[in-house]
């Protein structure tokens, strides 16, 4: 028998496409072509099933420029993705195989124009002609916040839709979406899971719970044992380190097919953030194979697996992640009909509103200060002064911000792409005290109230520096506010922030102490965005020592400290715990996630 830890050559005809793995990974293709390539049972006794994945496609149904936004159509810049060259990617592989399975994890909804101005409807229509075998819902199903809606959507869909951990009180939704899916063919059971922090980062609706990811076991426990089921595969969207901690702490769990994190995984890629698959012990010190395909359709994943007969193990395996490039062909006839669909919104979205002299960066925005947010904060800020707000700073969560905005023209369609989500600007007033707890809680990852903080924030008016290798609750230094100049913050003061009414009604766990209900909107964030870059066009915004990173280990001064004090006196071990296992901060401090040069 092959050791569990290594990797079956490539398969035939996308060695080159395929994320190479480690040396250690590589061994003879003989194995493959005599035993993977076999229906069902192999020679060795082994079961094979070829796994066929995408996760957090967010709409982008047409290829589209590595930025994320619309593709150019003089072939001026390389273009990625797309379903139609998805589409015949998968047909060329389910052909080549007997068996195999075509899996969606989740987060179809928000991203482009295709669903700001179709809703859910072409994506139904284009994930029914890809001939998906099942799927699972991501958070971002749940931004209309309305669940009839969502059912009505499933309903629509010609294949199952699974969450093991969602339980819901609205008829239709809780008829649509069931706990896990049987194979009979394959004795075979898929239980799924959807992040625990939907309610939390988009809008379920009341009645809509989302149970604790490892109570899954319970399911698969109760799978296996009413017999018919030998092997268990979790297709989820809980993000790539919480899928780790499902492999460590679970049994009888041997593949992980993921989404959320909009992980890169496999050697193909210099900005991969581990191996595809990446394997992990469980429970009973079984490997777990743990796969997730980037975001946007970049990435095709693809897992040849050959379970034991008996286990439900991982005897052998090969695949990766497969980079959609133009190096695939296209679907014709679905390519076809995804550009007939752009015909209503392709005058809209060519409207250019002005431009910028370099490239405003997404990538890096969840990590540290970009040069996105300072724009889009500086126009929140600059839009409520200019109507006489006294406001003092403006607060924007990074997880808002989804592409970049190239040089030079700045049109509607690459707007909508970047701000999708139809936030309103809102005026919250807070004490110096309350925002350096704020702020705290973004550096260490854990609010003052113990909840996960998912996002990192850009502001205008706001200054701060913060320590990483500091503890939780003391990881922020200084803080200043201020616009044009900034002072230290004045715990007795009160200030008036602009956000957006996501983060106010708790949005990311940003505001450990959220409105029930959000205070009045003043204006939509992008019709602000769109009136500040026609006035200061073209806009010339870089990054200016907003959020800095610093060797300072105590704050700098005396109401800082006193905080500080206060805080490293709770039990350290506790808020520890608490802090956010997918914490994207210090993986990136500690140099272990890179970022492309996406242009």
């Amino acid at each position: 028998m092959l050791p569990h830890s290594v990797l079956v050559a490539l398969l035939a005809g996308i060695t080159v496409q395929i994320a190479k793995g480690k040396d250690d990974h590589l061994v003879s293709s003989d194995y493959l072509s005599s035993n993977l390539h076999k229906r069902h049972w192999d020679d060795q006794g082994n079961y094979n099933i070829t796994f066929i994945h995408v996760n957090d496609v967010h709409a982008h149904l047409d290829q589209y420029r590595a930025s994320g936004t619309d593709c150019p159509t003089d072939g001026s810049v390389p273009c990625l993705g797309g379903y139609a060259r998805i589409m015949d990617k998968t047909r060329e592989i389910r052909s080549q195989v007997q068996d195999s399975l075509l899996f969606n994890a989740g987060d179809e909804f928000q991203g482009t124009l295709f669903y700001s101005f179709y809703g859910p409807q072409k994506i139904a229509e284009t994930l029914n002609l890809m001939n998906f075998t099942l799927g699972t819902l991501g958070n971002h199903e749940f931004d209309t916040g309305n669940d009839t809606l969502l059912g009505e959507y499933l309903s629509n869909l010609t294949f199952p839709t699974i969450s093991t951990n969602i339980k819901t009180e609205n008829t239709l939704l809780r008829s649509q979406l069931k706990p896990y899916h049987l194979f009979p063919k394959h004795e075979l059971a898929v239980v799924a899971l959807t992040t625990v922090d939907t309610p939390d980062i988009s809008k379920p609706g009341k009645g809509t719970t989302f149970g604790k990811v490892l109570e899954v076991q319970k399911t698969v426990d109760q799978l296996l044992k009413k017999g018919g089921v030998k092997r268990v595969v979790a297709l989820t969207h809980i993000g790539y380190d919480q899928d780790i901690e499902l492999a460590k702490n679970s049994r009888n769990i041997h593949l992980i097919i993921g989404g959320h994190s909009h992980t890169p995984l496999g050697g193909e890629s210099w900005y991969s953030q581990g191996p595809y698959p990446t394997i992990v012990r469980n429970l009973d010190g079984e490997e777990v194979f743990i796969v997730t395909s980037y975001r946007w359709g970049e990435h095709l994943g693809r897992i040849d697996v050959a379970f034991e007969k008996d286990s439900g193990k991982v005897h052998a395996y090969t695949g990766g992640a497969i980079r959609m490039t133009e190096d695939f062909p296209q679907d014709k006839s679905l390519q076809k009909l995804i550009t007939s669909w752009r015909e209503p919104f392709e005058e809209f979205a060519k409207v250019i509103v002005g431009q910028t002299v370099r490239d405003l960066d997404q990538p890096t925005c969840q990590v540290k200060e970009c040069n996105l947010g300072n724009a889009v904060t500086d126009s929140m800020l600059y839009g409520r002064r200019s109507l006489g707000a006294k406001v003092d700073a403006a607060l924007h969560n990074s997880g808002g911000l989804r592409a970049t905005i190239p040089a030079p023209n700045i049109t509607q369609g690459i707007l909508m792409t970047s701000f999708p989500f139809n936030t309103q600007l809102v005026d919250i007033k807070y004490t110096g005290k309350e925002l350096w707890e704020i702020f705290e809680g973004v550096c260490s990852g854990v609010n003052s109230v113990g909840k996960t903080v998912t996002s990192s924030v850009q502001v205008a008016g706001i200054k701060y520096s913060w320590n990483p290798k500091n503890a939780p609750g003391s990881k922020l230094i200084s803080l200043q506010i201020g616009s044009p100049e900034v002072e230290d913050v004045d715990f007795e003061k009160t200030y008036t922030i602009v956000t957006l009414d996501f983060l106010a009604t708790g949005g990311d766990s940003i505001l450990p102490r959220p409105f029930e209900k959000s205070p009045p909107p003043i204006a939509s964030q992008d019709e602000v965005f769109i009136e500040y870059i026609r006035r200061f066009s073209p806009l010339d915004v870089d990054v200016e020592g907003r959020i800095v990173v610093t060797d300072e280990e105590t704050p700098e001064h005396e109401l800082g400290q006193l905080y500080w004090r206060e805080n490293t006196e709770v039990d350290a071990e506790e808020v520890t715990l608490k802090q956010s296992l997918k914490s994207i901060w210090e993986s990136w401090w500690r140099g272990s996630i890179k970022f492309a040069k996406w242009e």
